[in-house]
């Protein structure tokens, strides 16, 4: 198969628009890998989500499968799901055994539910922002009951706040994520820094995990 062509257009979210015409997807294919021959840890998502011991994963927003092919690849049962075609024609090609599911996660509905839905890839501030509350309504309502969400994605500064971005207008705070998630049905269990587990003290970058019921996480 030749690889996959870049789209004139993106349905994601402007932002998504501008990351898409800022990067080589062939070069970003290859770019984990590359590390990895390196000698860099490359698999922090995957060593976070296999310690959680899910029985099954969804990866909303999975881009080109990375995590969830490495998830397989350590005997987790996973699909993804991503509204980018492109993308996931980059998936389809490295792992056609597995199930990916070309869904808007906003308004998916896959017909089953998992033990964890994983947004790893920043997929929350990707998505347009007047559907942020709709992405985790419908992460919850794939869960398990007792199952998992797990989102990480970067915190930037709001307006007023040193390092400020102007172009950015579509900032979002762990408190708004936090109240989607609660309107969604999910309680907050931790949040960490990094995939390797540091806890969160503040900083850029965070990871959340929610469940849709009390039994915590340590």
């Amino acid at each position: 198969m030749s690889d996959p062509r870049p789209s004139d257009g993106h349905p994601v979210s402007e932002r998504w628009t501008k990351w898409r015409q800022q990067v080589d997807l062939h070069e970003f294919h290859t770019r984990w890998t590359r590390r990895e021959a390196a000698g860099e840890a490359t698999h922090g998502e995957a060593d976070l989500i296999e310690r959680l011991a899910p029985t099954s994963v969804l990866d909303a927003g999975c881009g080109m499968g990375r995590v969830a092919i490495e998830l397989a690849r350590r005997g987790i049962e996973v699909e993804g799901a991503d509204l980018d075609a492109d993308l996931l024609a980059f998936a389809r090609r490295d792992a056609p055994h597995l199930v990916w599911h070309h869904a808007d996660l906003a308004a998916m509905h896959l017909g089953r539910r998992y033990s964890m839905v994983a947004m790893p890839g920043n997929v929350m501030i990707f998505c347009r922002p007047d559907q942020r509350a709709d992405v985790v309504r419908c992460a919850a309502n794939h869960l398990e009951p007792g199952g998992r969400l797990v989102a990480g994605f970067s915190l930037e500064p709001r307006r007023g706040v040193p390092g400020y971005d102007s172009s950015v207008s579509d900032v979002l705070t762990l408190d708004e994520y936090d109240a989607h998630c609660e309107a969604a049905g999910l309680s907050l269990q931790s949040r960490l820094a990094t995939w390797e587990g540091a806890p969160y003290e503040g900083g850029d970058y965070a990871i959340s995990i929610h469940t849709s019921f009390g039994s915590s996480w340590s």
